[in-house]
């Protein structure tokens, strides 16, 4: 039988894996039925999402359809014209650069989490590492990460190998998955022997894990934004999706799947 987690990470996968290679274009999103508020959203947010999304469905009565994937194809999509209402982007950074060419909403802007990055092996694995450092030993023949191209998460990871002094030993190693919850799936389904992917992953699964001290990606901090789309036809949905995320039942569930929220976020 199929692992729950595994089912909902495989919704986001949106591309073949390239080892250490430039990614390939980010395909079209598909269209949603009308009257559905349409919200790209990075990959990490997929379990937290999901159920966020029924509730505020039940809640108001606003459906929502969630396009999940890499925060930097995600953009580029934005920028392409993509019939987006809402953008919840793993790093705010992207939010901030759509704003600076006038397509989002300036007045929604809001950080909404923080994330943070894990060590994950499968639960029948006899591999358990306990430290980043510990990936240069020869037994993780293949490690992946999201790639750092486009996705926040890969980003962070690349700065905790590089702050560890491993980069460079376990670079050959390295598999690209096109986001989070696609380098989560090389782990799981046994094609890497270890992979670093993003605590709301990691926690709702069986997993054996450890969480990365933030202080090894500080550059890269994972502090996360979302925006309405300018120009979209719902901005007053978009506007109830936010608050809700950022309400109290909304911070329940994103506290559940690891996330660290506005008010307990220190580094800005």
């Amino acid at each position: 039988m199929m692992r729950p987690y595994r089912s909902l990470i495989l919704i986001v996968m949106l591309f073949g894996v390239s080892a250490c290679g430039a990614a390939p274009a980010p395909s079209a999103p598909s269209s949603a039925a009308g009257g559905e508020l349409v919200v790209a959203a990075a990959a990490d947010l997929t379990p937290a999402f999901q159920e966020i999304g029924k509730l505020f469905e039940k809640q108001t009565g606003v459906k929502v359809a969630f396009n999940f994937g890499s925060t930097g194809q995600l953009a580029q999509q934005i920028e392409r014209g993509a019939p987006f209402d809402l953008f919840y982007a793993a790093n705010k950074s992207f939010i901030e650069e759509l704003n600076d060419k006038g397509l989002v909403i300036p007045d929604t802007m809001e950080i909404y989490a923080q994330g943070r990055i894990t060590l994950w092996t499968r639960p029948d694995s006899s591999l358990k590492p306990e430290r980043v450092e510990d990936l240069v030993d020869p037994v993780y023949r293949r490690i992946a990460i999201a790639n750092p191209e486009h996705a926040p998460y890969g980003q962070a990871a690349k700065e905790a190998l590089e702050r560890a002094g491993v980069w460079d030993t376990v670079k050959p190693r390295l598999v690209f998955g096109e986001n989070v919850a696609q380098t989560l799936t090389l782990a799981d389904t046994g094609n890497v022997e270890v992979a670093i992917v993003a605590l709301s992953l990691s926690i709702q699964g069986n997993g054996n894990w450890t969480l990365i001290p933030a202080e090894l990606h500080s550059d890269h901090p994972l502090l996360q934004m979302a925006a309405a789309i300018a120009g979209t036809r719902r901005e007053q949905e978009a506007r109830q999706f936010i608050a809700f995320v950022n309400g109290p039942e909304g911070h329940a569930i994103m506290k559940k799947y690891g996330f660290i929220l506005p008010g307990e976020i220190v580094s800005r």
